[in-house]
C-alpha cells in the first residue's frame, strides 16, 4: 500500500536488511501487529499470565504498517481491509479495488454447514475456538 506508513515500515526493514531492493509481506505485517499487540496487552494486565493477557487482547489495536487500524476480536482473528491486487511483473501488487476499512473476520464460514454451527469466543464462558456451547456453563449455572 502506498501510504506513509507503509513507506517508513518497508524503508526501516531494508535498512536493518541491507538491501534496498528486498520487500515485505502479509506475514510481516502480521508478527508486527501481533507483536505490539500482545505487548499493549500485557501492559494492560499487569503480567504475562497467559489467561490473563488473552483477556486483555480483546480490543486492542495497532496501527498496522498498511496504515490502517488493526483490531484484535474475541474469536481470535483480526479486523484488515479486504483487497483484490493485479500482480505486477516485478512481483509486486498494484490493488485495484479494497474495502473502506477493516472487515470483523469470522472464524468459520455461515456458508458450510458442519463450520455454521461452529463459535469461536475466546471470552467466558465459552472460552473456544470450535465449539458449539460455551465451554465452562457449569460454572455460569
Amino acid at each position: 500500500m502506498k501510504n506513509p506508513t507503509n513507506a517508513g515500515f518497508v524503508k526501516q526493514w531494508q535498512t536493518y536488511i541491507k538491501n534496498p531492493k528486498r520487500v515485505t509481506n502479509d506475514p510481516m505485517e502480521a508478527t508486527y501487529i501481533g507483536f505490539k499487540m500482545w505487548a499493549q496487552a500485557v501492559a494492560q494486565a499487569g503480567t504475562t499470565n497467559v489467561d490473563a493477557v488473552r483477556q486483555a487482547m480483546y480490543g486492542q489495536k495497532v496501527k498496522a504498517p498498511g496504515g490502517f487500524e488493526s483490531v484484535m476480536n474475541v474469536n481470535h482473528h483480526l479486523s484488515k481491509p479486504v483487497m483484490i491486487g493485479e500482480i505486477q511483473a516485478n512481483g509486486q501488487f498494484d490493488i485495484v479495488w479494497q474495502t473502506k476499512g477493516p472487515i470483523k473476520a469470522d472464524a468459520w464460514s455461515p456458508f458450510i454447514p458442519e463450520s455454521a454451527k461452529l463459535t469461536a469466543d475466546w471470552t467466558f464462558p465459552w472460552v473456544c475456538g470450535n465449539c458449539t456451547e460455551p465451554k465452562l456453563k457449569a460454572l455460569t449455572n
